[in-house]
């Protein structure tokens, strides 16, 4: 078998090492899944700054946003301020094949797009609700919440999609008409903290793990700037497992472990079940946002919490 070879004028090489130890599958097989889910995967990624997560040989993975010297001058690029590093942003838009089969080729194996457009900053289309199992990986659980999570949705008017998240949980996508970062920021907290008082036996919003209890996490932080890795891309986990979209009434029975990027392409076939199920956009409603900002923000008042326990063990130390 040969190591390397050209698709598209990208030169493709280093075709028969494995991905990352415990993968399961060679560079050839993340190029060839990729190169075969293309026309449902650059969809979800055109036009969205992107980070990817990349492993090299021998290293640890790494996200990575700013796009490299060596990127060639053929792949669209974005530039954006980021406050938290004090530095301009360049980051890739991959918009074609091209552009994906050469980060395939960079060895970036998960694609983690914004909620944002390039050509938008201050909106976002998606409402996310990530679900994530408690300790014990009982995904039993999460399609349960999820269940929960789409009644309290209608309840509100809204629908969604759902998908494995690629790891142990599951990702609501509600599509919406372009709103203000903040305002969908709240509508998602309010969102969560009402399935939480629905079923508060199953669901939390806590943000700090020790607070959860053996329930589901329902996070409402994928917000604003935030990435969420797309529909089809494959996972940095053993396996090499993807995340896969699926109906609301497939969710029972289903193991995540089973879409990999040796299976999903025979189990899509021909489909592309993200863009079949995802509803049209919907009107953010005024009263989930006025209630969502009323509702802390998880990762402040993670934070604010933090630094209280601290100082109260300090206390009792003393």
């Amino acid at each position: 078998m040969s190591t390397a070879e050209e698709r598209d004028g990208v030169a493709l090489t280093n075709l028969d090492q494995p991905i990352f130890e415990g993968a399961g599958a060679s560079k050839r097989d993340l190029v060839d899944y990729l190169d075969a889910v293309r026309d449902r995967i650059i969809p979800v990624l055109r036009g969205r700054p992107l980070s990817v997560v990349r492993i090299m040989r021998g290293q640890d993975k790494f996200m990575q946003k700013n796009v490299p010297k060596y990127t060639p001058d053929w792949v669209r690029t974005v530039h954006m301020w980021a406050e938290t590093s004090k530095r301009d942003v360049a980051y890739a838009l991959c918009d074609d094949r091209r552009t994906l089969l050469w980060f395939a080729n960079q060895r970036a194996v998960e694609y983690h797009p914004t909620l944002v457009r390039a050509d938008d900053w201050a909106h976002t289309t998606h409402l996310v609700l990530d679900l994530d199992p408690p300790e014990g990986d009982d995904f039993g659980l999460v399609v349960r919440a999820a269940g929960l999570v789409r009644e309290t949705l209608a309840a509100a008017g809204l629908a969604g999609a759902v998908k494995t998240s690629g790891a142990k949980g599951l990702h609501i996508f509600v599509p919406i008409v372009p709103t203000p970062m903040e305002d969908v920021a709240a509508a998602t907290r309010a969102i969560a903290a009402r399935a939480e008082r629905t079923d508060p036996a199953l669901a939390t919003t806590a943000f700090i793990r020790e607070d959860r209890h053996g329930k589901v996490f329902v996070d409402p932080t994928r917000v604003g700037g935030a990435t969420v890795v797309c529909a089809y891309s494959p996972r940095l986990r053993p396996g090499c497992p993807v995340s896969y979209p699926l109906g609301w009434g497939d969710l029972d029975g289903v193991d995540p472990r089973d879409f990999t990027v040796h299976t999903a392409p025979g189990l899509l076939g021909d489909a592309d079940p993200w863009a079949a199920q995802m509803p049209q956009p919907q009107e953010v409603p005024a009263d989930l946002v006025a209630e969502g900002h009323t509702i802390p923000v998880p990762r402040v008042q993670a934070m604010h919490e933090g630094k209280r326990r601290a100082k109260a063990r300090r206390q009792a130390e003393a």
